[in-house]
């Protein structure tokens, strides 16, 4: 009998290449048939909501095939995740090799009870994604060592951070320029039924404070029971014991001393209104919350260097203190030491940084939307029928454009009126896309930092077994799962108990 060969998984860079194949065939297929479909869309600048059309754009062909040659480098150097990864490796890189990061972990978990510990942890990663994208560079990799240094399977954080990272984009108790501009579609779409309508801005707290609490069980939860189950034993996790001695409590105190004194000044600077603060605000905007999180604002444009400073101080005094580094040289080699290796993660990076233009340049997932969209509008549905088939038609909406303002600035002009009509109030629209969008938001490898995670996972697989992307997919289901159950079990009951979720919001008018 012929022996079996022994199959080996897809590579993910194959996959991206059969996925731009497949974006680019699909396009062209599409394009042939004139594939387009009319919508209703909010006009920021105007107030007002508009009807508008949205078409494939055939890649297959030879206009297509000049554009995604031409732009295909110039993507890839101005891939966000890219910059931020390599700049934020470097304070990494310092932590890690001067021994801060192993000696904090101790600390902070020593006796601790492994439960509580996970849940904290969730709890600060959901607070976290308040920063908004640059949260996925710093924690996932930060989270992944937690573990390691736990010794627990590091790839098992770093299913955590990014579950975390992403049901936090929808949850969270305080405003970031996201809430900010989502604010204004909903507003903006309202006042075209009624010109007077307003919403507070704190018009989901009571119910996002609430779930904060129950989302960060849940992962805890999912976390012990599902994913470090499954995860097999991590090769490094027999080293010897790991003792806190003088040198490293020195180091601690030296590093963490410093570390507070930086944040003190750096918070300080983000408050308006007392003696020389404030600076690192952007006056042109009215509201405080576009002020500090703003395109043109410094906590936008400059918290990737703030963060990898605050990383190199903590590192640089820690080896000080516990004389794990002696000279320049030592410096030097530490701030590198989280870049060796990551020519697989850029080469990774560079063919999903290819596919993401493509699929976007293809304008396939603006037409499902608007037609996702449409489908709402039209389907008369009223009461629980109308927040069901929302919430399913937004998940898969998500998984086609998992950018949250592009999404809602097409669904808004559709949804807000249709659950008006149907007497339910934008607020309650609103919550609803928030919370159903963050379920698939882990699930789709469109979103341009899902590419962050699958790299963090096959930094720790072994070279003969990458993490397929299909199965880092399947790392999230669990949450997603658990989640949209949670979510439309709490959407259905503000819609019958009526209650407020929020300071002057209810589901019904």
């Amino acid at each position: 009998m012929a022996r079996k060969k022994n199959k080996k998984p897809l590579h993910p860079i194959m996959t991206y290449l059969l996925l731009i194949c497949v974006v680019i065939i699909t396009s062209g297929i599409l394009g042939l048939l004139d594939v387009s479909t009319n919508y209703n869309v909010i006009n920021a600048i105007r107030g007002n909501i508009e009807s508008t059309t949205a078409a494939v754009k055939s890649l297959f062909n030879l206009s297509g095939l000049k554009t995604i040659f031409s732009t295909t480098v110039s993507n890839f150097a101005s891939f966000a995740p890219l910059s931020m990864l390599i700049i934020t490796l470097i304070g990494i890189g310092i932590m890690d090799k001067s021994g801060f990061l192993q000696s904090f972990f101790t600390l902070i978990t020593k006796k601790a009870d492994k439960f509580r510990v996970t849940f904290i942890l969730a709890l600060f990663l959901i607070f976290a994604s308040i920063a908004g994208n640059i949260m996925f560079i710093v924690l996932i990799p930060i989270t992944a060592l937690f573990f390691k240094y736990s010794k627990r399977n590091p790839k098992a954080g770093i299913v955590m951070a990014f579950a975390a990272l992403t049901v936090g984009t929808s949850i969270n108790i305080f405003m970031n320029s996201v809430d900010s501009s989502l604010l204004s579609y909903t507003i903006l779409a309202a006042n075209s039924i009624d010109s007077t309508y307003e919403i507070n801005v704190f018009c989901d707290i009571f119910i996002m404070i609430a779930l904060t609490i129950i989302m960060a069980l849940l992962i805890a939860s999912v976390t012990e029971k599902i994913i470090i189950p499954r995860m097999p034993k991590y090769e490094e996790e027999v080293e010897e014991e790991f003792y806190l001695d003088k040198r490293k409590k020195r180091g601690l105190l030296f590093s963490l001393t410093i570390g507070f004194l930086y944040l003190l000044i750096f918070i300080y600077n983000i408050i308006p209104g007392l003696p020389f603060s404030g600076n690192l605000l952007d006056y042109s905007q009215t509201y405080y919350i576009d002020k500090l999180f703003g395109y043109n604002s410094f906590f936008n444009q400059g918290f990737v260097f703030v963060i990898t400073f605050f990383f190199f101080l903590l590192g640089y005094f820690y080896g000080l203190g516990a004389r794990t580094i002696k000279n320049n040289q030592d410096v030097s080699n530490y701030l590198g030491h989280s870049l060796d290796g990551i020519g697989k993660t850029l080469v990774l990076i560079f063919f999903a940084s290819a596919f993401i233009s493509i699929y976007k340049e293809s304008n396939i997932g603006n037409v499902v939307a608007a037609s996702a969209a449409n489908l709402i509008g039209s389907s008369g549905f009223t009461g629980i029928p109308l927040i069901i088939l929302s919430f399913i038609i937004v998940m898969i909406v998500t998984i086609f454009v998992p950018s949250t303002i592009t999404s809602w600035s097409i669904l808004s002009g559709v949804m807000v009126p249709t659950f008006i009509n149907a007497g339910m109030t934008p607020e309650f629209a609103a919550l609803l896309f928030r919370l159903s969008s963050s379920v698939t938001y882990g699930l789709t490898p469109v979103m341009a930092y899902f590419i962050i995670y699958l790299a963090f996972l096959n930094m720790y697989s072994e070279d003969d077994k990458p993490e397929k992307i299909t199965t880092s997919i399947k790392h999230m289901i669990p949450y997603a799962g658990y989640a949209a159950a949670i979510y439309i079990v709490i959407l259905i009951l503000l819609y019958v108990i009526g209650i407020p979720f929020g300071i002057g919001a209810t589901a019904t008018i």
